[in-house]
């Protein structure tokens, strides 16, 4: 977990801002810490983030992605190195690009790659197309998260068991029970709703939170 004393102020700062504005969240307090801690300490470690879900929260998956992969809540200007390699590479387009580009955070959304999931629904199966991405992608201080409103998604209950068996970190993003899959998480966030609808209103703002933690931390 992050050691660094005003890493841990400023997700605490988030975290309580994130109750204040919807306080039935108090519930997941913890977790949602816990959660932007075990991220913080990925992105420390040069790891990535896998995310996936169904439906809506494939959606939400991509949607996390973008917050990561640029900037979100601040900017994020590419370093002076990188700037100089870039001008030496190509002068005035090297500038353009220096100009424009910002540092992300890597990471993956499972959903986003219509061949690759179209052939291992074909070839293995629909239920495995989040498993086999994570056996594929998956390496050392990774993080998956999982979205799952019911937690029993049978292809994200593969990924989780796919990259517990890999030694990967699982976050659950869940409602309120947390199905099968909460004992697969390393932290499990259970949203205190149980319609689907309900469930994914929570997760929004969870996610927010959790994408500015790790940018606040690294920006």
């Amino acid at each position: 977990m992050v050691k660094d004393e005003k890493v841990n102020m400023n997700l605490e700062d988030i975290v309580q801002n994130l109750i204040q504005r919807y306080p039935p969240l108090e519930t997941c307090k913890e977790s949602v810490r816990n959660a932007g801690e075990v991220l913080v300490e990925c992105y420390q470690n040069e790891g990535k983030l896998l995310v996936c879900g169904n439906g809506g929260s494939a959606s939400d998956s991509d949607h996390i992605v973008g917050e990561l992969m640029k900037s979100f809540s601040k900017k994020r200007p590419v370093t002076a190195e990188f700037e100089k390699n870039l001008l030496e590479s190509s002068g005035e387009r090297g500038a353009i690009l220096a100009s424009k580009l910002e540092r992300g955070l890597a990471a993956i959304s499972l959903n986003a790659h219509g061949g690759l999931i179209s052939a291992i629904s074909n070839d293995i199966g629909g239920d495995f197309i989040f498993a086999q991405q994570v056996l594929g992608y998956g390496r050392k201080n990774d993080v998956l998260l999982a979205i799952s409103t019911s937690g029993n998604s049978v292809n994200v209950l593969d990924a989780c068991i796919t990259a517990k068996a890999l030694g990967i970190k699982v976050i659950g993003l869940l409602g309120e029970s947390g199905g099968k899959i909460k004992s697969l998480c390393d932290v499990a966030i259970c949203v205190p709703a149980t319609s689907t609808a309900a469930v994914q209103e929570y997760h929004l703002p969870i996610y927010h939170a959790l994408c500015i933690m790790v940018e606040e931390t690294f920006f």
